[in-house]
């Protein structure tokens, strides 16, 4: 790329990492911080708490964070560096392989803003374990386009492994897998294909070699969390969940960003299946990136409720074939060899798009900002050893363990019965109730008008205050 074009990724990667440390939040991560901070105190997922969730991203944090404090902002920090580092790749990959030589800084270029400005990488990228994933795939896909025309072994073995540890990381990533080995040994032009295939197997299965562990030592509570959650309880919380599939599944019509991205991808694909002067072998790299996006959309697109921020695994090959796409439309358009106005275009939206994004989300959505002003008042009010009712971003910033079966609000429609309920470590809405009534919380914490109704909080305690659209309570009667 040219010095503009380093200009341009260098000011993205440091806005998106200011962001990231600084506004970057969704409450849904709070229980995956909450988890990592149980396990780094020495609890075990799955045996001594329900997280229903592959364990590799949370024990990555949980290491970080013993290291460097327990604050959001670690776990942030990494992820950012990681949707950094996946953008980076996927326009490093159209640098070197596009191959019309007077478009490929352009077109790297298209392929880091389709991909770093994408208003769901942007905002979901810092969160959870979307951006280890992203930036994994994207160099398993660098890595399997190279391998197959190598005899060793250990390159497919290192496709598995990074494919295997998005998996490990976030199940959404998963089918990526299979699309990767099957498309190697069907492009295999050198070294045996069974080798590779055995090699990659291998790969693939060590990073979930904790979750292997922690099946041997409760079968029962790991397969509730990996599968009978998902297939089961998840959607008790939506009702509607087809209206509301259906909804996210159509949602690209209302998004200026996602009709260009899929749009340029869909005439990129078309345009490099019509070049028959381009390199089968090229030709065919492009194919995998349509293959792969088509997986990983068709795999989230089951999850039930699917929302748009699992979509943004396949953000990086739409990218690439989006490049494609815009050199396709702009050749024609314009001077075949002056990409400047397309970028402009492309620039214009991508921000536009962004700025609105961050502006409606800003409208709704809370901030790590406002909860550690609650969480300094409960510390405030509640002796340290005193049992606390609260949610996930509470008991994480005030570094409070959770009662058993706390850990996990979304947790509490599920009821399999008494029995079952111990071993998996669940309350049921009904136990939660019955025991904030009792009043053995010495502070509750609620920010529902219903729940501060039915428990009875108002008259269980002697204190109040309402912070941020919330109300803490202590000082029992």
């Amino acid at each position: 790329m040219s010095r503009f074009g380093w200009l341009i990724a260098g000011l993205y990667a440091v806005l998106f990492f200011t962001y990231a440390v600084t506004w970057a939040f969704t409450w849904d991560e709070a229980y995956h911080l909450l988890a990592s901070q149980l396990m780094a105190g020495g609890k075990i997922p799955y045996i001594d708490f329900c997280f229903p969730q592959t364990p590799l991203n949370a024990y990555w944090n949980a290491g970080w964070m013993r290291l460097l404090g327990f604050y959001w902002r670690v776990p942030h920090a990494f992820a950012a560096l990681f949707t950094i580092g996946a953008s980076g790749l996927t326009a490093r990959y159209v640098l070197l392989r596009f191959p019309v030589a007077s478009w490929r800084g352009a077109a790297a270029l298209s392929a880091l803003l389709l991909t770093g400005l994408n208003a769901m990488v942007f905002i979901f990228g810092p969160l959870q374990a979307y951006g280890i994933s992203m930036f994994l795939l994207v160099a398993a896909y660098r890595v399997a386009v190279r391998e197959v025309d190598r005899e060793g072994l250990l390159g497919a073995a290192a496709v598995g492994l990074l494919a295997g540890t998005a998996a490990a990381s976030t199940l959404l990533s998963a089918a990526a897998a299979p699309v990767l080995i099957l498309w190697m040994l069907y492009y295999n032009r050198a070294g045996s294909r069974w080798g590779k295939l055995a090699t990659f197997v291998v790969g693939a299965a060590v990073p979930f070699a904790p979750v292997m562990g922690l099946a041997a030592k409760g079968p029962r509570q790991t397969w509730f969390n990996l599968v009978g959650y998902h297939t089961t309880f998840r959607k008790l919380y939506w009702p509607e969940t087809t209206r509301h599939d259906l909804e996210v599944l159509t949602s690209w019509i209302d998004s200026g960003q996602a009709l260009v991205l899929g749009l340029l991808a869909v005439a990129g694909l078309v345009y490099i299946a019509r070049r028959s002067q381009w390199p089968t072998a090229l030709r065919a790299e492009f194919y995998l990136c349509a293959w792969l996006a088509a997986a990983l959309s068709a795999e989230v697109g089951r999850a039930h409720p699917t929302f748009p921020r699992y979509f943004v695994l396949a953000v990086p090959f739409l990218a690439i074939l989006a490049a494609v796409g815009l050199y396709a439309v702009a050749s024609r358009v314009l001077e075949a060899g002056e990409p400047l106005w397309a970028m402009v275009a492309l620039g214009v939206v991508m921000v536009l798009g962004l700025g609105k994004a961050l502006y409606d989300r800003d409208q709704v959505s809370d901030h790590w900002g406002a909860y550690e002003r609650v969480a300094k008042k409960i510390d405030e009010v509640t002796p340290r050893g005193a049992l606390l009712f609260a949610d996930e971003p509470i008991y994480f910033l005030t570094r409070r363990v959770p009662p058993a079966g706390l850990e996990l609000s979304n947790s509490h429609k599920v009821d399999l019965g008494a029995q079952e309920n111990a071993l998996l470590h669940i309350l049921t809405e009904a136990e939660v109730k019955r025991e904030v009534r009792s009043g053995i919380f010495a502070t509750a914490y609620s920010c529902d008008e219903d729940d501060i109704k039915d428990y009875g909080l108002v008259d269980l305690y002697r204190q109040r205050v309402d912070m941020e659209s919330c109300s803490i309570f202590w000082d029992r009667k």
